[in-house]
């Protein structure tokens, strides 16, 4: 335990400390351009959740916009330029696997919403074998 407390000690009190933080901030100045891709990127998918957030209280239910795949889609892309500049193979894996779900649920909102109006695509179902859709388990207002 006394080893413990030294080595947090030496951290907080020499330039050690500085040495960590200031890594990142010098990563950032060798490329800025990229390290702002990255941080839009970030902010655009962070910000889905906010979408969501402020879809579900004006419901005062759990919804998911259809804006929230969107921006899935558009963070995860600007995402994944950057994790592609930066050569992390985790996460171009991780965001080209994700876009994925998000055109997934994209397609099946369209082909719902097209139902609902009446519509049916060429290829679809009769109009007769078309399911009743309501608004009651709706979750992609």
């Amino acid at each position: 335990m006394h080893d413990v407390i030294d080595y947090v000690a030496k951290v907080f009190t020499t330039p050690y400390l500085w040495k960590i933080l200031s890594t990142p901030f010098k990563e950032f100045m060798r490329n800025p351009a990229w390290e702002a891709i990255g941080f839009l990127g970030q902010a655009v998918f962070f910000g889905r959740f906010i979408i969501q957030w402020v879809a579900s209280e004006r419901k005062k239910r759990t919804v998911v916009p259809v804006a929230f795949w969107y921006m899935s889609l558009l963070g995860g892309f600007i995402t994944l330029l950057y994790a592609i500049h930066v050569g992390r193979l985790v996460f171009i894996l991780a965001f080209s696997l994700s876009s994925i779900i998000y055109v997934r649920n994209l397609v099946i909102y369209y082909k719902r919403r097209t139902r609902r109006k009446g519509l049916v695509f060429a290829s679809g179902p009769e109009l007769g074998d078309v399911p009743d859709v309501s608004d009651e388990d709706e979750s992609t207002d």
